[in-house]
């Protein structure tokens, strides 16, 4: 399974359930930089590792200004002239929401990795 689907899926379950944080298990290096630039966006609140002695966790605390996030399977390749496509496709209308990208210079949005001039690969959406 993976990681990314089911951190995005328990933190949309936990929204819809109006809950003010989640756990999200197991805790990785990609869902810890994708919660991190959500949590800059303002979606979601403090994010707390927490060490089980196992594989992690992570403890979110939720602010309910997440109407859907989900992940993009399969992970598709795009380029800057080719961004306009995926946010028709996955984004409700514009300046709502962001798409999630994996680029060689770290996980970013689809208006910083405009800016930037870079492709990547969609990993996700938030709105």
């Amino acid at each position: 399974m993976d990681p990314l689907v089911n951190a995005l899926n328990t933190i949309l379950a936990h929204e819809g359930r109006r809950k003010v944080e989640c756990i999200i298990t197991p805790a990785s290096g990609l869902v810890g930089r994708v919660l991190r630039l959500i949590q800059s966006k303002g979606y979601v609140g403090e994010i707390e590792y927490i060490d089980d002695g196992r594989q992690g966790k992570f403890r979110v605390q939720l602010f309910g200004r997440i109407n859907s996030c989900e992940a993009v399977r399969p992970r598709y390749k795009t380029r800057v002239s080719e961004m306009e496509k995926w946010e028709k496709r996955f984004l409700p209308s514009r300046n709502m929401g962001f798409v999630i990208l994996s680029t060689h210079k770290g996980i970013m949005d689809h208006v910083q990795a405009k800016e930037e001039n870079i492709g990547g690969v969609v990993l996700a959406y938030v709105y």
